[in-house]
């Protein structure tokens, strides 16, 4: 009987250290899953912000294009086939259009 009470108290007795593994394993999710996605974002909408007439984006759904006009939410894209208005969180800050492709298939 008293091994068994002996036993529970030192299995029981870590309260402070189970605090700091708590804070030190948000530390590390931190570091490595929110402040990358943070920063990806961040440059995202800077690269949004700053398309500009006349640049070669493309969307999210892989569509290619040279800007045609900018507003606050929108851009209107010219492709092969046509003009289409997308929001502006639509284009891809991670791609980008090659001018000799789009010149090739014209």
């Amino acid at each position: 009987m008293n091994s068994h009470l002996l036993l529970q108290a030192a299995a029981g007795g870590g309260g402070m250290s189970t605090l700091i593994m708590l804070a030190g394993m948000f530390g590390i999710m931190y570091l490595f899953m929110i402040r990358p996605q943070m920063k990806r974002q961040k440059e995202a909408k800077a690269y949004r912000d700053a398309v500009k007439k006349g640049d070669q984006v493309v969307t999210i759904g892989g569509v290619h294009g040279k800007v045609v006009s900018v507003s606050e939410k929108t851009v209107v894209i010219e492709f092969e086939s046509g003009k289409a208005r997308v929001d502006k969180t639509a284009l891809s800050p991670n791609g980008t259009a090659e001018s000799q492709e789009l010149e090739a298939k014209a």
